[in-house]
Parts: structure tokens; C-alpha cells; sequence
């Protein structure tokens, strides 16, 4: 008799040994999901292993094989292995991560609603400047050798680096393989969408988490059939489900970004998901921005990347001016608070003037980022998770930026039952 080794979603280290009965034996295969008892519950497991060796303990039998055939390829497998150990989670919430909502609830497919597909203009390849053609030859180089690489492209704002993605991609599809391409933001994705798939039309398929249940198993499904051949996405495109061995280059648009990381178990990083998933496919892996993140910089410094520039503008179009202004000197001149320069102010009228717009972007929200005692010193945090509160003038009362926890202003300091609160 066989077991079966199965991993479970739960926030538990360790997986879980199945008796298989004889009935399911030629159904039983590893990246497959089947219905187990757990306590008393009856639970989805997805099985990591088969083994002939029986534990010391009686053990409680499969009681159904869901797939046909496995969801989970062997390179996710490793990869879901790979995050369990590196971010300290469990395998089976790892694998949970990989695979759409619905397949998490036991369903085998979704009907998506019908949604007209927009057509988009077709586009041809554009004239690569010096500085491109130079950064796609070492990529394209790195991709005819099936090696893994890391490129950091470090290129100024509109110096081109999507027409880099492109090419290099394009290379990717003559050689029979597949790409991933992450950006940081859902938000981006129609205009990344349409540059993509004007450039390849139907061979492109998009993840991201606001996507319905059903159109997003369908894209799964045409990705994992070797239909969509480049995958655009947020976050979790990285867990693509393209068949093993296919992959021939990942790109981390924006690498910089904060959204990178998830925040919900498995707290994993894209960016370094991706990377690791690059080494294991054994294939290139481009992070693309305009302000690498220090980490990315200082191993391009220290040779671990290799750093291609881009330091010019499409067409030399030339960057917009910016002035850095002290405040406390403006203050010191004006004798009293300044809200605003008196640069920004001529710089504004000066705007209106000319009949143009001007956009003024604040660093926070609220009237002031706390409210503290001027008695004993104690500032006022939030009650459920302890973080400074915000006071929001216009609606008298503060409110917590982390958790949403609101309150009305208090009129006496809550430690001291001072007034002087500031």
C-alpha cells in the first residue's frame, strides 16, 4: 500500500500522511488537490508526495482525488517549498497562494461571464537608441544561453525601457517560450495591458487579484494549456501556472515599489519570488526602474546584478526642473509660518496666468498627524493597535491610519486630565 504525503491550509509547519485506498491508487499523483479528514472536519490537501513507507501511527484514508491531472507542476511545487521555508509559512498556505480562488473551495472549473474583449491597434517594433539596442543584446545574449541573470535597468523616466521588455520578449516567443511580466499596481494594468497586447494580441493573458472568479480561471486555465504565452499581472502573477521548463524571462516593472510586498500570509516579496523563480527556471530576469530600490542598487554595485543604464530620454526630451526649497530659511525671512514659498506662490500665479494647471501633492492626510499632551508629554494612540492617532479637522475626530479606528477629540488628556492639549 502507498501513502500519501498532503499539505494543508492551515498556519501549521508540518504535513500530513494519508492512507490511499485501493480504488484511487492510479489517481493519486503529486500537485493534484483531494478531499481529506482532518479532526472533524473534511478539508482540501494537496499532495506533495507519495511514499510506500508507512508511519508508526493508524492513519485515516483519502476520501477523494479532485483533478484529473496535477494543478501544481513541479517547478511551482519547489517554488511553493521555496516560500514556506524562506518566509516561514507553512507549505500548504504557500500552495493555496499559487492557485485561484475557486480551486482553494474544491470546484474544477468556472464559467466566466461574458465580456467584450477590446480590441487594441496593432504595433510594430520601434528603432532601439544606443543605449537600448545596447541593454537588449546582453538580455537577449543571457536568454539564447538559458541562463539565470539578473539585470537591473536602471532608465530615467520615458527613456524607453518598456520598448526593452518587448523586444526581449519578443525574442522569448521565436524560442517557443513564455514570459511574466509584473507591475506594482492594479491600477496600471489597462495601459500595460494595451502596450502588450498591441505588440502580441492573443498570446497574452492578465492576473490580478480584482479580477472575477471566472474570468480569472479562465486566464489561468489558458495559461496553464500553453495558450497565453506572456503573462501581465500584479503581485501574484509570479505564481503563473506555465508549464515547467517554459519559462525564458520574468520582468519586475518598477521594482522599487512597496505594493511588492504582500501583506497576508504568505507575507512573501514578488520581486524576490521572482527572482528565485527566474534561478530555478534558469532564465533572465529583468527589474526594471527609474529609482532602483537600495537592496537592487547595492548588489548591482557589488556585481551580484549586472546594471544596464538607460540615461537619456526618448527623442532627448529633456526632464522637468525641480527645486528643492528650505522652508525654515523662508520662514527666517518672512518672520512668521509659511504654508507655502514664496517661489511656489510666484511659480503658481504664474500658472494661472497662462491659463495653465497646477497640481499640489500633500505627504499626509489629516489636520495634524497627532494630538499630544502639552502637561505630561503623552500623544494619543489608537486603542486596538497602539498607533498614533491622526486629528481630521473638517470632521472633529481622529482617526488611525493603520486599523481605521475612529474617535472623537478628547477635551482633557486621557493620562493626566490636563486641558492643554495640543
Amino acid at each position: 500500500m502507498n501513502y500519501a504525503e498532503v499539505a494543508l491550509n492551515l498556519p501549521i509547519n508540518k504535513t500530513f500522511h494519508y492512507s490511499i485506498p485501493p480504488q484511487l491508487s492510479q489517481y493519486i499523483e503529486k500537485g493534484k488537490r483531494v478531499w481529506v479528514p482532518f479532526g472533524k472536519r473534511r478539508m482540501i490537501g494537496y499532495v506533495v508526495g507519495v511514499t510506500g513507507k508507512a508511519p508508526a501511527y493508524k492513519l485515516k484514508d483519502i476520501e477523494q482525488v479532485i483533478d484529473d491531472t496535477p494543478i501544481i507542476g513541479s517547478d511551482l511545487m519547489n517554488l511553493a517549498k521555496w516560500i514556506s521555508g524562506y518566509y516561514y509559512t507553512s507549505l500548504g498556505s504557500a500552495i493555496a497562494a499559487l492557485i485561484p480562488a475557486p480551486l482553494k473551495s474544491g470546484k474544477t472549473s468556472v464559467k466566466p461571464r461574458k465580456v467584450e474583449e477590446e480590441e487594441y491597434a496593432p504595433t510594430l517594433h520601434l528603432k532601439l537608441t544606443t543605449e537600448q539596442d545596447r541593454a537588449f543584446k546582453e538580455i537577449k545574449e543571457s536568454i539564447a544561453n538559458e541562463e539565470f541573470k539578473v539585470f537591473l535597468l536602471h532608465g530615467i523616466t520615458s527613456s524607453g525601457k518598456t520598448e526593452v521588455y518587448l523586444q526581449s520578449i519578443a525574442d522569448i516567443i521565436e524560442r517557443g517560450k513564455s514570459a511574466i511580466v509584473l507591475i506594482p499596481e492594479i491600477s496600471l494594468t489597462p495601459q500595460t495591458v494595451e502596450r502588450f497586447k498591441s505588440r502580441f494580441k492573443d498570446k497574452v493573458a492578465v492576473l490580478h487579484s480584482q479580477m472575477r472568479g471566472g474570468k480569472r480561471f479562465e486566464e489561468w486555465k489558458s495559461i496553464k494549456d500553453g495558450v497565453a504565452r506572456i503573462v501581465v499581472g500584479a503581485r501574484s502573477a509570479i505564481f503563473s501556472p506555465i508549464p515547467t521548463g517554459n519559462i525564458g524571462l520574468i520582468v519586475v516593472d518598477e521594482e522599487h515599489e512597496t505594493s511588492y510586498k504582500q501583506e497576508d500570509t504568505p507575507r512573501y516579496h514578488a520581486r524576490e519570488t521572482a527572482i528565485e523563480r527566474a534561478k530555478m527556471s534558469r532564465c533572465p530576469v529583468i527589474l526594471g526602474s527609474a529609482t532602483p530600490s537600495l537592496e537592487s542598487y547595492y548588489k548591482a554595485a557589488k556585481g551580484e546584478y549586472t546594471l544596464l543604464k538607460l540615461t537619456t530620454r526618448i527623442d532627448d526630451r529633456p526632464l522637468p526642473t525641480a527645486a528643492i526649497i528650505d522652508m525654515k530659511k523662508e520662514i527666517e525671512k518672512r518672520k512668521k509660518v509659511a504654508i507655502i514659498s514664496s517661489y511656489l506662490r510666484q511659480k503658481i500665479e504664474e500658472a494661472v496666468k497662462n491659463k495653465k494647471q497646477v497640481m499640489l501633492f500633500l505627504n499626509r492626510r489629516g489636520f495634524s498627524t497627532s494630538i499630544n499632551c502639552r502637561n505630561c508629554g503623552n500623544t494619543l494612540k489608537c486603542k486596538k493597535c497602539d498607533s498614533v492617532m491622526v486629528y481630521h479637522s473638517s470632521k472633529k475626530e481622529i482617526i488611525c491610519h493603520y486599523c481605521g479606528g475612529k474617535a472623537d477629540v478628547p477635551k482633557i488628556c486621557p493620562e493626566c486630565s490636563s486641558s492643554y492639549l495640543s
